[in-house]
């Protein structure tokens, strides 16, 4: 089991006196940072704040921790270190992507997109329909919001070019059968795209296994500075047109990144490879077992949370009910505005967010009234048995 007193050591915000006795419950909209990643970072624009790459030494060595950074993580998601982009976004990120498919594409060509995805996996590729490519929507189930791979076999034809879907939801947060989805796309001879954006929190996922083409998550959800993670596999980012300066366009990972990097963020997402080689050195076991303890403790901590909200005639859980299914990501539908109850669940020491999360199109497909959208319950490894009670009290108190 995991060492959850060692895990919550790691980070500072834990330790914050104006912290204590709050339960942080919106953790998809953006993870505390971890102490190996806020270290990096202060030392970064302490010690190396200049431009990297030339031949003094302080430059040097901020290159080499810039450099770090894409190896290890590479190493960590099971890629190549020249297929790992960092960008400023994953919305960035996947804006500059569609445009290099709007690029390398044809009129008539098609891309699938699903109503599941959080709006940043689905608006840059919709966009490309007033350029001529087809844009068909993989549609979720309007009761669970399952995505049904038979479904998607039914949309595939030699036309489809891109299958764009998500791991998992930021709202539904069902876990998808991506190694499966991804077979059934290439077999069909389309690219893969999946926004992992709200899954690698819950383990970072081994990317090469998976056998996605593009792979997309958020560094600042994951423990990390305010970044964005793109894998582009070798076949395709060499097939896309350079996106980068021309000068730039022989170098794999600077082909989907304008705007130049920030370095200190990108120097400092090494820290949250550190973090999870803490873990492993801690737990007696290798970097890549750290997911499965991460989920073990997920999941154990949700189940007392679904089983204290499903059963009440005033709230909707979207997606499954039960924990092994998702991510402890709970997006509950109300009889009365979510952002207002989340509100007042702050005054019991809950931090949680109401709203639409930028997931109006599978709220609408479930006939979530946006107008009131949905209290969303996030959470991360390190949250404890005691929030959970914390937060169940209060949910008791408000509903």
């Amino acid at each position: 089991m995991l060492d959850l007193d060692f895990v919550r050591a790691q980070f500072p915000a834990f330790s914050v006196p104006d912290l204590q006795g709050q339960a942080f419950f919106e953790n998809a909209g953006g993870s505390y940072p971890c102490a190996q990643v806020v270290d990096r970072l202060t030392r970064f624009y302490r010690e190396r704040k200049v431009q990297p790459y030339a031949p003094y030494p302080v430059s040097r060595l901020a290159g080499e921790e810039m450099d770090e950074a894409r190896t290890r993580l590479a190493a960590l998601l099971g890629v190549a270190r020249d297929e790992l982009s960092f960008g400023p976004s994953t919305t960035q990120n996947t804006y500059v992507l569609a445009q290099a498919f709007r690029q390398m594409m044809q009129p008539g060509e098609v891309i699938i997109v699903t109503n599941q995805d959080h709006e940043a996996n689905s608006g840059p590729w919709r966009r490309l329909e007033a350029d001529g490519i087809v844009i068909r929507e993989w549609k979720i189930d309007p009761e669970t919001g399952h995505l049904d791979p038979e479904r998607l076999a039914a949309l595939l034809d030699d036309g489809v070019r891109l299958v764009c879907f998500p791991h998992c939801s930021n709202v539904v947060g069902e876990i998808n059968p991506v190694a499966e989805i991804t077979a059934l796309a290439h077999a069909a001879g389309a690219f893969v795209c999946v926004d992992g954006v709200s899954y690698a929190p819950h383990g970072f996922p081994d990317v090469g296994a998976l056998g996605a083409d593009i792979y997309l998550f958020s560094a600042y959800k994951t423990y990390g500075p305010h970044q964005g993670i793109m894998v582009v596999r070798r076949a395709l980012a060499e097939a896309l047109p350079n996106q980068g300066h021309h000068f730039n366009g022989g170098t794999l990972y600077k082909r989907f990144t304008p705007a130049g990097p920030d370095h200190a963020q990108v120097a400092a997402c090494a820290g949250m490879v550190d973090y999870v080689e803490a873990l492993a050195a801690h737990h007696g076991t290798a970097p890549g077992e750290v997911a499965g303890l991460m989920r073990a403790q997920e999941e154990a901590v949700l189940r007392p949370l679904l089983e204290a909200v499903q059963g009440r005639n005033s709230v909707r859980v979207i997606g499954p009910v039960e924990a092994e299914r998702r991510a402890p990501t709970i997006a509950l539908a109300l009889n009365r505005p979510a952002e207002a109850v989340a509100a007042e669940l702050a005054a019991h020491g809950i931090m949680a967010g109401g709203g639409d999360f930028y997931a109006l199109r599978p709220l609408q497909a479930m006939g979530v009234d946006l107008e009131k959208g949905v209290l969303r319950l996030s959470f991360t490894h390190y949250t404890s048995p005691a929030e959970v009670a914390q937060l169940i009290e209060a949910l008791d108190a408000v509903l």
